[in-house]
């Protein structure tokens, strides 16, 4: 890959200048009245494939927002990448916690700051200028195809459907994705697992009206404390989840990755100042960082009833409610763990009040195997541009759609994510380094290369 980095050099503020024309687009999925701007922002993606080489791009409706589609064909015999990005950001309130405008890029300390700046149009964008650097100095090693979704922070509830419709278009031996994150800036890291997700609506019912808790309190159950008790007997002494069963799909990792895993830096006595706590808590035997990478969890998210309102009021009320979500790692099937969780939960009610459990949503977990032709092609491209071997990590969060790409189109995914921790995405204030931004566009291109060849072996 010759000339990368004079190449970003020579045009890095235009890079910035069309990054930006996309941030300002407020593509926000979660809110209706940005529906517009959801095909605004599309048909700004379909413009800059097309500036960067792409033979043909085309803006392709779904039942819910578009997806972007672009392809480069070079020779039907070499393989085919396939780039997944979205193009939808989460809402930005509280606004007045932003520093700056979230839709109005600002490039401040080395950093853009704005809503999208990493998540994902940044990281996305990155892959649009590598290609436009490979398709114009002749590099491309062999085909490539983009698709861009406008629904990943509302769970891509349209894109399996796509998926599952487009099939041939879509085919691919590999999908390129950056959406993650890496142990930090002069630490390169490879996503090498995503934990699957499963979440509960539990209520719980005693009484058929709220009661005056003088006169039936300890006569009858008070569903507060009965669901409080039940959410208690989920975990024993060793918090490990006690729900029979749970654990017999559970993969175990090597010992090679396990030890791989153990390389990246972590500082306990920093992790719990910054967050304020005397310890750390998780299931025993575990370390934190393999608790929330290859273990599975389950938490109360949400949990509620009674009078919470000012002052008091002496109630015994009839109804308790809690929103109830667990992490799956690999093998873990989220719907038979669904299913396994409300027919347990269920089951462990007393009689004096009535339990109802009501799946939400979920998603399985994903792997990228480390022997993978597609792991030793990204851990070389990060090997050349950082000169050091990256790290395997294994994500505490979920994309599902990585997972539903496997199962519909049978393509595996390599996780090349190149932002930091202190991106706060999702948050006020998301900022992306410039040096990520562009250390990024520098690396992708020798991925192509060292895919290209190792496949070819």
């Amino acid at each position: 890959m010759q000339d990368v980095k004079k190449y970003i050099d020579e045009n890095k503020d235009r890079f910035l200048d069309e990054l930006f024309e996309l941030i300002r687009i407020p593509s926000i999925s979660a809110e209706a009245e940005h529906k517009d701007d959801m095909v605004r922002c599309a048909n700004k993606w379909k413009e800059f494939l097309l500036a960067a080489g792409a033979d043909h791009a085309e803006v392709m409706p779904t039942k819910g927002n578009p997806v972007v589609f672009g392809r480069k064909t070079i020779d039907p015999a070499k393989p085919t990448v396939l780039v997944y990005g979205h193009y939808d950001v989460m809402p930005v309130a509280p606004l007045e916690l932003w520093n700056t405008e979230p839709f109005e890029p600002v490039v401040k300390d080395g950093h853009i700051w704005a809503r999208g700046a990493d998540d994902d149009k940044g990281q996305s964008f990155m892959h649009a200028k590598a290609f436009e650097f490979m398709v114009r100095t002749n590099q491309l090693p062999c085909n490539v195809k983009f698709m861009l979704e406008g629904e990943e922070e509302i769970g891509s509830g349209s894109l399996y459907a796509f998926c599952e419709e487009n099939k041939e278009l879509l085919k691919a031996d590999i999908i390129l994705v950056s959406d993650t994150g890496m142990i930090a800036q002069d630490i390169p890291s490879i996503t090498s697992g995503l934990r699957g997700l499963c979440y509960w609506d539990v209520e719980v019912t005693g009484a058929n009206h709220d009661l005056h808790s003088g006169i039936y309190g300890g006569a009858v159950a008070n569903p507060i404390n009965i669901l409080c008790k039940m959410i208690a007997s989920l975990h024993d002494e060793n918090n490990h989840i006690t729900i029979p069963g749970f654990y017999d799909d559970v993969l175990v990792i090597s010992d090679e990755e396990r030890a791989l895993m153990a390389q990246a830096p972590f500082d306990l006595d920093k992790y719990q100042k910054d967050l304020e706590i005397k310890t750390v808590h998780g299931e025993k035997g575990f370390s934190t960082n393999e608790r929330t990478g290859i273990r599975p969890c389950l938490d109360v998210c949400g949990i509620w009833g009674g009078h919470t309102g000012e002052g008091s009021k002496t109630v015994l009320p009839a109804k308790a409610h809690a929103k109830i979500s667990t992490r799956l790692v690999a093998n873990q099937d989220f719907e038979k763990i669904s299913l396994m969780f409300k027919n347990y939960f269920e089951s462990i009610a007393p009689d004096c009040v009535t339990v109802k459990v009501t799946p939400s949503h979920g998603g399985a977990s994903y792997v990228s195997p480390l022997e993978m032709t597609a792991y030793k092609a990204a851990e070389k491209a990060y090997q050349t541009t950082y000169g050091k071997r990256p790290i395997p990590t294994r994500s505490g969060g979920s994309i599902p759609i990585v997972a539903g790409f496997e199962k519909i189109l049978g393509i595996k995914s390599i996780l090349m994510g190149f932002g930091l921790g202190s991106d706060a995405i999702h948050a006020p204030n998301e900022n992306y380094p410039l040096f990520n931004f562009y250390r990024g566009i520098e690396t992708i291109p020798y991925f192509y290369e060292y895919f290209t060849e190792m496949s070819a072996k």
